[in-house]
């Protein structure tokens, strides 16, 4: 009981410091994981530093997931941060073994969790933040020597013959019940901490503790797989991808339990018994490391693979350009206005999603919508002339910037999140943005409708509302900093978010006015 309990005061610590960190630095660290990764090689390193610093590599690929399915990422980028955050996420085990079991920080923990609940109570935001991070970072080495005393109860009750053997078949035993631990603790550093404390007391050998801890890396998979359910190709090849290197790493560190264990016994005999905790988690890290470093130069191939085995579902938006139609420029004209009609939609509910409606919109694969605006501004582009002031060159026209309009909404969508972020979060922000979100759904109910006239008149008047509280909303900004109530950072990024809105609102009341226009040009 007492080793149970000892478990369940670790994953208290990790879900508090780990919501902590998230509140102190995860919408920064969210952003700089977007900002840094161009490559599989820069998304290894911020996946593994950004896994460090939120003590989760759930989150970190869960992220990752969300990224590409909301188009905020290609998927070749988001591989490096999958293969980037299991090397990130043994951290945790470093601190367990040396803080843990070498300081033995569990007495030196309770002063501090009384400091961190203080900061808590008592703290403004920022501070009540860090106050949450060390609670929880005291929590985890309190559970710790509370598992320690736990485990030494168990000593005769729990020994390395009453789990499978050292076999190649125990070894595959041994990985599946890491992988059944974890599925259930949904905590691989939970998992490496009972290793470690197991291996600590002498319930468990080295190599049946290293097969575990394989299953245990292996067995954090499931949360990107669940994250995948009923999202776009891109997030589904992400998630999988996750699965597919975590059982390429597993298998081959399986494989080096024998060939780590023998280079310790020639380098330092007797050693490895000794320094039991470091051999384990050094032994968590390498495989990581080397599997990163196998992985990166063929990410390309990689991603090869995972586009095979998860292929695409086909044109979304621009199934009905069919070029065989550009000979007669009214069909060509019907067809793009379909194209268009789609892709007005998605960013609509794409828009609705990213400000918090989360009843009625629905992120859109942004890179996937980005393809097809530009697949169908070529098509316009192609579009045989039609003759000036006729109802056919009106439609034309309007389309061409619908067009530029989507571009620069998608644009704001794709760049400015953030934006988004500090709208929704924002107390101050909460009329302006009900407007919107109100606005877009009446604008989508009357679409479909067909009633263009009323999104037109709508779209204005929610653009005309928005300008107007811009330079009320800078005042009283200014105010706020004056006072102290806000530091100039976060009024900064308020003035962007409101900012971001009026552009926002001017840009969908321009997509609904020549939208609307080339409808009523086609009679319609």
């Amino acid at each position: 009981m007492q080793a149970i309990g000892g478990l369940g005061l670790f994953l208290l610590g990790m879900v508090i410091m780990t919501e902590g960190l998230h509140r102190l630095a995860g919408n920064k660290v969210r952003a700089a994981l977007m900002r840094f990764t161009r490559s599989p090689y820069s998304g290894a390193a911020t996946g593994a530093i950004t896994t460090a610093v939120l003590q989760s590599s759930s989150a970190t690929t869960v992220a990752a997931v969300g990224f590409v399915g909301a188009g905020l990422m290609s998927f070749s980028a988001a591989l490096g941060i999958i293969f980037g955050a299991n090397l990130g996420t043994t951290i945790t085990g470093w601190l367990v073994a040396l803080f843990g079991f070498k300081f033995k920080l569990g007495t030196l923990a309770f002063p501090l969790l009384f400091g961190g609940v203080l900061l808590r109570l008592f703290g403004r935001e920022r501070l009540g933040a860090i106050g949450y991070s060390l609670a929880g970072f005291a929590l985890i080495f309190i559970g710790i020597a509370t598992l320690q005393q736990g485990m030494q109860g168990l000593q005769g009750l729990i020994t390395p013959d009453t789990l499978p053997a050292d076999t190649a078949l125990g070894r595959i035993e041994l990985l599946l019940l890491g992988i059944l631990f974890t599925l259930i603790t949904q905590s691989s550093s939970a998992g490496v901490a009972t290793a470690l404390t197991a291996l600590n007391a002498g319930a468990i050998s080295f190599e049946q503790a290293a097969a575990l801890v394989v299953g245990m890396d292996v067995g954090t998979t499931a949360t990107a797989a669940l994250a995948t359910v009923g999202g776009t190709v891109g997030a589904r090849r992400t998630g999988f991808s996750h699965v597919i290197y975590n059982l390429m790493t597993g298998t081959a560190a399986l494989l080096l339990i024998t060939p780590y264990t023998a280079l310790w016994n020639a380098l330092a005999p007797g050693l490895l018994l000794q320094e039991a905790e470091i051999g384990l988690v050094a032994f968590h890290s390498s495989f990581n490391l080397i599997g990163v470093i196998a992985v990166l130069p063929f990410s390309r191939q990689f991603a090869r693979l995972i586009i095979h085995l998860v292929p695409d579902r086909g044109p979304l938006y621009t199934h009905r350009l069919d070029t065989a139609l550009l000979a007669d420029t009214g069909q060509a004209l019907n067809a793009a206005q379909d194209a268009i009609h789609t892709e007005i939609i998605a960013l609509l509910h794409h828009t609705q999603a990213i400000l918090g409606d989360e009843q009625h919109g629905r992120r859109a694969d942004l890179a996937e919508l980005q393809h097809a605006l530009d697949e169908t501004h070529s098509y316009v582009d192609q579009i045989h002339l039609p003759a000036e002031g006729s109802p056919e060159w009106e439609r034309l026209l309007h389309f061409i910037h619908t067009l530029d309009h989507l571009q620069r909404l998608h644009e704001r969508c794709e760049e400015d999140e953030d934006r988004a972020f500090t709208a929704r979060e924002t107390g101050t922000l909460q009329r302006p943005r009900q407007l919107m979100i109100e606005t877009l759904r009446a604008i989508l109910a009357d679409i479909d409708r067909q009633d263009w006239l009323q999104a037109m008149k709508r779209s204005d008047a929610a653009a005309t509302q928005i300008q107007q509280q811009v330079s009320d909303y800078r005042d009283q900004v200014a105010a706020a900093i004056a006072r102290g109530e806000i530091d100039v950072p976060d009024g900064t990024d308020q003035l962007e978010a409101i900012r971001w809105m009026n552009r926002v609102s001017s840009h969908v009341a321009r997509i609904c006015n020549h939208f609307g226009n080339a409808m009523l040009a086609a009679g319609k």
